[in-house]
């Protein structure tokens, strides 16, 4: 007799779940919030933009590409430097990232679309400090009266120095 399942031995079947655990392992989840916007706008979602959407996500802070690539090959190893670029591209233009200018790297940074991000700039050594205080509540409720924008995020940078550079 073959073994337990048509003709498969013990060991090939313990390797056969070894390997589909460490592919499961690896893949990122089905869905996030960024990968169903970019399915929406008519992408398909591969594994390579799914692990992208999911270090986007996933960070604590506003990543710039190279930074995304090295994160992400972490999820999908085949993952190239022109998919990242991409697909960053893609969810800027459908809007659900939005390019930071703060001045600390040759790299653009990216931030989520949604919501408000708040950060102090230091205009000398480019130190980034980002705060959740928003005082634009009431500015965003008075400026979609006044113009009829449906306002769904905001960008605020304070310019100055940093007390290093003081």
């Amino acid at each position: 007799m073959g073994g337990p399942i048509k003709g498969r031995t013990h060991r090939q079947l313990r390797i056969d779940l070894n390997k589909t655990m460490i592919a499961s392992v690896n893949h990122p989840p089905l869905a996030t919030p960024l990968a169903d916007r970019l399915t929406a706008a008519g992408l398909r979602l591969t594994a390579p933009r799914r692990a992208v959407a999911t270090v986007l996500e996933t960070s604590e802070t506003h990543l710039a590409p190279a930074e995304v690539l090295e994160r992400a090959r972490a999820i999908c190893p085949d993952l190239g430097r022109a998919t990242v670029y991409r697909t960053i591209d893609a969810l800027v233009r459908i809007g659900a990232l939005r390019p930071l200018y703060l001045g600390d790297g040759p790299e653009q940074r990216f931030a989520l679309a949604e919501g408000g991000h708040h950060h102090l700039v230091c205009a000398a050594c480019g130190t980034v400090v980002e705060f959740d205080d928003c005082p634009l509540g009431d500015l965003e409720t008075t400026l979609a009266a006044r113009t009829g924008f449906r306002i769904h995020g905001h960008l605020l940078e304070l310019f100055g120095r940093c007390p290093a550079c003081a």
